[in-house]
């Protein structure tokens, strides 16, 4: 049992509080085979960041907007298997409103879609591509989140799966509890993920004083 202290909890979306693996992968498959491109490598390049810049990389010369606004409009309409990570919903149920959000690379109308089919609150401090100017591995999501709650990055805990949404949650100066849903340990430990746990059931969060205190399995 690991016990950490902490002010609040920035949660990652996509493969922490929702599976939403093979939607993403039925996505970016069928674009990729559509432009010509080797779909293994756009589903691996797309996971934990913007979708614009997975665009970006692999059509440089493509109108990058039009076609991120492709990709969304297709991720909207594919909920099907869009469902809660184990212990996702018990867990952000469990903390106080004001001390916990998420920190997704998607845009707001799709991480709501998502969040509302999976049963996980929307909160007002949700960070989406929308907000902000630099996605991960930059660690602008995870101070912009850390700041809409009244906290400093090194106060809160980042939970997250992808390589790239680590090293933003260090970048930030915050702590980061990571999930092998799309990495495995030693790619995630290699980012800089101080602890790793199998998915939500393993952490327990209460609330202490001023703080909370988080407890791993």
């Amino acid at each position: 049992m690991i016990t950490i202290r902490c002010s609040a909890v920035l949660f990652d979306m996509d493969g922490v509080l929702v599976d939403s693996t093979h939607a993403v992968a039925r996505v970016w498959h069928k674009w990729a085979l559509e432009r010509g491109l080797d779909p293994d490598k756009v589903v691996r390049a797309a996971h934990g960041r913007p979708s614009v810049m997975t665009v970006r990389e692999f059509l440089p010369d493509a109108d990058a907007h039009a076609e991120d606004l492709e990709v969304e409009r297709r991720e909207i309409e594919d909920l099907d298997g869009v469902v809660a990570m184990p212990g996702a919903v018990e867990l952000v149920k469990s903390l106080p409103p004001k001390r916990w959000t998420v920190v997704t690379s998607a845009t707001r109308p799709l991480a709501e879609v998502r969040l509302r089919a999976s049963g996980i609150p929307v909160l007002n401090g949700l960070i989406t591509a929308n907000d902000i100017l630099h996605g991960k591995p930059n660690p602008e999501p995870y101070l912009k989140a850390a700041e809409r709650l009244g906290f400093t990055a090194s106060e809160c805990v980042v939970v997250e799966d992808a390589v790239a949404g680590i090293r933003a949650g260090k970048a930030a100066g915050a702590r980061v509890i990571a999930f092998p849903t799309t990495s495995g340990r030693r790619d995630l430990e290699n980012a800089g993920a101080d602890w790793v746990a199998r998915n939500c059931a393993d952490i327990t969060a209460n609330a202490d004083g001023d703080g909370l205190i988080l407890t791993l399995k």
